[in-house]
């Protein structure tokens, strides 16, 4: 068998824990291990890498705290959820980031129904034309001030009870993250205006710009939601950031 540093000079010459660390993130990247799988014991990885369990600990230590796995005592390492790895533009929960402004999350349900889907709607998630999909319509704010109008449709084969929350408490991406697999996700981000109806549930000027991302996600074999997110530009911030 090829060990993992004969592949690669640069890892070879790696610490020894810095080697085995680098060999399961390549491992991660590539789909190796997907969201929530069982990734290699210790006892698998001393014997793989012909190194100390305090060399594979140390790797793993160091993978826990930049959020690529999470560990449980007795039961083993696992790859972490898809919204919890570091990536160039990062799914958060709107309610996270207005808490560490120090501010107060509040939201207005505006629509919370199962609907048929359209033919485009359905393509979208993947579902048959005319089959029930769930529908939100919600506003959050940031204490008193509209923050994001969030129109979203999800697919019920992934999330079958996502009616059921109360959305005035939890918000449905912190919801979805906590009920289904996060596999893959896709975006587009444009300046653009809003529609009559947005500009008014968010009390703006119909013609002031704002930031519209579109964002499908998806399990390893589904669509699970296709969500149009509208924040007028004088009072949202898209930040991020990127570590290699």
């Amino acid at each position: 068998m090829v060990s993992p540093e004969s592949r690669s000079p640069d890892l070879a010459a790696a610490a020894p824990y810095a080697r085995v660390k680098q060999h399961l993130k390549d491992g991660l990247a590539d789909g190796r291990w997907p969201p929530g799988a069982l990734m290699p014991s210790e006892a698998e990885l001393v014997a793989e890498f012909g190194v100390s369990r305090m060399t594979v600990n140390r790797a793993l230590r160091e993978l826990q705290a930049e959020g690529l796995v999470a560990r449980t005592q007795g039961v083993g390492t696992f790859a972490a959820p898809l919204h919890r790895v570091s990536s160039t533009l990062t799914i958060r929960d709107l309610n996270e980031e207005i808490a560490e402004r120090g501010q107060r999350h509040r939201a207005d349900v505006h629509v919370r129904r199962a609907e048929p889907a359209g033919a485009a709607l359905a393509a979208q998630l993947g579902v048959a034309a005319g089959s029930e999909v769930f529908h939100t319509l919600i506003v959050h704010f940031e204490d008193d001030r509209a923050l994001q109008c969030e129109d979203r449709y999800v697919n019920p084969a992934c999330a079958p009870h996502y009616l059921d929350a109360d959305f005035a408490r939890i918000t449905p991406t912190h919801y979805l993250f906590d009920h289904t697999v996060l596999w893959r996700a896709q975006y587009s981000i444009e300046a653009a205006r809003p529609t009559a109806d947005e500009a008014r549930l968010l009390g703006i000027a119909a013609d002031e710009p704002c930031l519209v991302i579109v964002r499908r996600t998806f399990t390893r074999d589904a669509a699970i939601t296709l969500a149009r997110l509208v924040h007028p530009g004088s009072r949202y911030v898209l930040e991020g950031q990127f570590a290699p």
